[in-house]
């Protein structure tokens, strides 16, 4: 069978469909919070663009067809993140993180929990506005949380009876409060099993053995006392003007053991293919600002000759930048969706699988900043104004080697030690 690099008519209409909801719905998003003076302001305001979302069968289609969802493919979710992140990042995000705050309990394979909790996205109707989010992340970092002989997860929990007791400080947990603070409608929480509140972990043990991931949901929060789950502090960022992702404390939260979706070695696992499938899709995010940032540059190249005779599109120099980023940006695509792809369908085991989803996450994160410099570099001083385009997608552009496991900390020590695999071959993945 030849390789074949175009869309199904399926896909170009999902593709198109994203466009246009991007264009007549997302357009509007920037000009209605931006002038919000909070995180969690902005937060707020983006409530009504995804329920129009929700709507539109976008949180549906973050949930697999063989679960009642309309997602065919991973390659298709990358198709539709990218046309709604070029027009704004923030709802897309939030899309994108219920995408991945229900990724870990579709991969579990518990069905009971999958049957209740996937329950409020399926059915979310034109008012239904449901928030996932995968709560993993903590305030001292978790680039090293299954290193051994490391301090490990610091947010602990202990059996008592039929519930656990769940102990800690979680950060840069996408949409993890929920629109009211008091918690999403389903949240993957990560945690280290102990003996006792806040015990260390044992040096020679294997820390993935201690991992335990719950089914945290806004019912088993209110059974609580209002303590038990609190939001200290919603951090103010950069780019991404009105996401959320709060420093959140948990207090003696009880969880009944029944909300348990995976322990030891398991829920590690499921847990690393989650951030797996979430990488290549950051790389879709990267080929978006890229786009954005290219055809800013292009449409100025084109129309302003800089007090010359021509315009500068026409000076060489300026051509080859441009030339750069679209080269770039073509590359990420592909890489991304034959990541995806391969995540899904093979070749390979697990190891090789994952390689191509680092190689697109770490290439697509880091080239869209180089990119977006380059773009400015054409424009000139004009760029730097804050009413045109560029500086908003330079601050956007610098998280996506940062989150979503930092390229330094995380992805290329990944890919590192799949390189010191004895049967490594260079061809894994095709």
């Amino acid at each position: 069978m030849p390789i074949d690099f175009q869309l199904t008519e399926a896909q170009r209409q999902q593709q198109q469909d994203a466009r246009n909801f991007a264009t007549k719905v997302l357009g509007g998003a920037f000009a209605t919070y931006s002038k919000l003076p909070t995180q969690s302001a902005r937060f707020q305001a983006i409530r009504p663009f995804y329920r129009l979302a929700t709507a539109g069968g976008l949180i549906k289609g973050q949930i697999p067809v063989s679960m009642g969802g309309t997602n065919e493919s991973l390659v298709d979710a990358a198709i539709a993140l990218e046309e709604m992140y070029a027009t704004d990042v923030s709802v897309t995000l939030t899309v994108a993180g219920t995408g991945l705050g229900l990724t870990p309990l579709i991969l579990s394979g518990h069905e009971r929990l999958q049957k209740e909790c996937l329950k409020p996205f399926l059915e979310a109707g034109e008012e239904g506005e449901p928030l996932a989010s995968l709560v993993h992340s903590e305030p001292q970092g978790t680039a090293n949380w299954l290193e051994k002989g490391g301090n490990g997860l610091q947010t602990t929990a202990v059996k008592d009876g039929d519930d656990w007791v769940v102990n800690g400080d979680k950060l840069w947990t996408t949409n993890s409060p929920g629109w009211d603070s008091r918690g999403a409608d389903l949240q993957c929480l990560v945690c280290r099993q102990v003996r006792e509140a806040g015990a260390p972990q044992d040096p020679h043990a294997d820390p993935s053995a201690s991992i335990i991931v719950f089914c945290l949901t806004r019912e088993t929060i209110a059974s609580n006392s209002s303590e038990a789950y609190e939001i200290l502090d919603e951090p103010e960022l950069a780019g991404h003007p009105a996401t959320s992702g709060p420093h959140t404390r948990l207090t003696n939260l009880r969880i009944p053991s029944s909300f348990v979706l995976a322990q030891g070695t398991a829920a590690a696992q499921v847990i690393e293919q989650s951030f797996t499938a979430s990488a290549a899709l950051v790389a879709a995010f990267a080929t978006s600002i890229m786009r954005s940032a290219f055809d800013a540059a292009l449409t100025f190249a084109k129309a302003d000759s800089r007090g010359g005779a021509l315009p500068i599109i026409e000076r060489q120099s300026v051509a080859d930048l441009l030339m750069d980023t679209k080269m770039r940006l073509d590359t990420t695509r592909l890489l991304t969706w034959k990541a995806l792809h391969a995540l899904e369908k093979g070749p390979g085991d697990f190891p090789s699988r994952q390689e191509l989803c680092l190689e697109a996450k770490i290439y697509g994160s880091e080239n869209a900043v180089k990119s977006v410099v380059d773009c400015m570099k054409v424009v000139g001083m004009t760029s730097y104004r804050t009413d045109q385009a560029f500086a908003r997608l330079l601050n956007d552009a610098m998280c996506l080697p940062l989150f979503d496991g930092g390229n330094v900390g995380v992805r290329r020590r990944q890919f590192e030690k799949i390189l010191k695999m004895e049967n490594y071959e260079s061809t894994w993945g095709f």
